[in-house]
């Protein structure tokens, strides 16, 4: 890898991803509208001469296309998205849009311009669904999401599995845990921090608590994706990345308090959906294998428990 085109760089993962990617002395184009990324994140780096910036939409089909056409790239990280899972249960379509569409289009800029070698993208654990098999490997079948977000996911693995087989490109799917650390907007911590703020007395918690999920630091998460890209082999090559256990929400709830040194915090279940999810698509219980990323050479440093410590320290240390 030598050139890059990161989609949603500017975002939480996509921002520490750009960290490592000049370290290593790459150039990177970073193409991101901004919705849920931010300057902020990138700023150390916007005036470094292998950077260039675009705030354009994957959408701008257009706009895309000149990008391309005048920054050649022989690698692709795309990592944008809508990231927000709660919000395909009301408005679909933005979904479809921002995560299908949008990777339609990059494709078919990509299929254009030629010079792609590698195609990196970032799913999800969301395509699994509920699975009956945990660890869940690379391997389970039938993939049946639960939420439009993982649908979205999926016919993107789809899309991009058949351009990289029509097109000669090899392509790289990495299925994500919950990914937390610092600069992150979205997701349970986040959530625990701002209701206590707004009020230290009482804490919601959405759905019975006994949720358990898998979580990774962003920096695992980026040595992983990493790893992955230098040393897998193959055509199309799918990814589990995660860590190897998982904690409740509730314990989460207990972790944030006790960071933000609060006493006698009322904890209110509002005992959720469908059996106890936070909202209409929420996959209650989710554990990956990543046995098969592992035999490359990549562990995490943090367990699911540490990586969320360490995040709630970050995230509070950055408002």
């Amino acid at each position: 890898m030598e050139s890059c085109l990161l989609t949603g760089g500017a975002g939480f993962i996509g921002s520490h991803l750009l960290d490592s990617l000049l370290e290593r002395g790459m150039r990177c184009v970073v193409v991101d509208n901004l919705s849920s990324g931010s300057l902020e994140n990138i700023k150390h780096w916007l005036n470094h001469p292998r950077l260039k910036f675009f705030p354009i939409d994957l959408l701008d089909f257009k706009g895309l296309l000149k990008v391309l056409r005048r920054h050649t790239c022989d690698t692709v990280f795309h990592l944008a998205a809508n990231p927000e899972v709660r919000v395909s249960s009301v408005r679909p379509q933005i979904h479809f849009q921002q995560n299908v569409v949008a990777t339609y289009h990059l494709l078919e800029a990509i299929r254009e311009v030629g010079g792609v070698q590698t195609f990196i993208f970032t799913s999800s654990s969301t395509v699994y669904g509920e699975a009956e098999v945990t660890p869940t490997p690379e391997s389970y079948s039938p993939l049946m999401p639960i939420s439009v977000y993982g649908a979205s996911k999926l016919a993107c693995e789809a899309l991009i599995t058949s351009y990289a087989h029509l097109y000669g490109f090899r392509a790289i799917i990495y299925r994500l845990a919950n990914i937390v650390g610092s600069r992150s907007k979205h997701g349970v911590i986040v959530d625990f921090i701002h209701k206590l703020r707004n009020n230290p007395n009482e804490l919601e918690i959405l759905g019975d608590g006994t949720q358990a999920k898998s979580y990774l630091h962003v920096n695992d998460c980026i040595e992983a994706m990493l790893l992955g890209a230098e040393k897998s082999r193959g055509k199309v090559e799918i990814f589990n990345i995660g860590s190897e256990d998982r904690v409740d929400v509730k314990t989460i709830a207990k972790l944030v308090i006790e960071e933000m040194n609060l006493k006698n915090v009322r904890l209110r279940f509002t005992g959720g959906v469908d059996g106890g999810r936070g909202w209409k698509g929420d996959v209650k219980y989710m554990l990956l294998d990543i046995n098969k990323l592992k035999s490359l050479g990549w562990k995490p440093k943090y367990n699911s428990l540490e990586a969320i410590r360490l995040a709630i320290k970050e995230i509070l240390n950055q408002a």
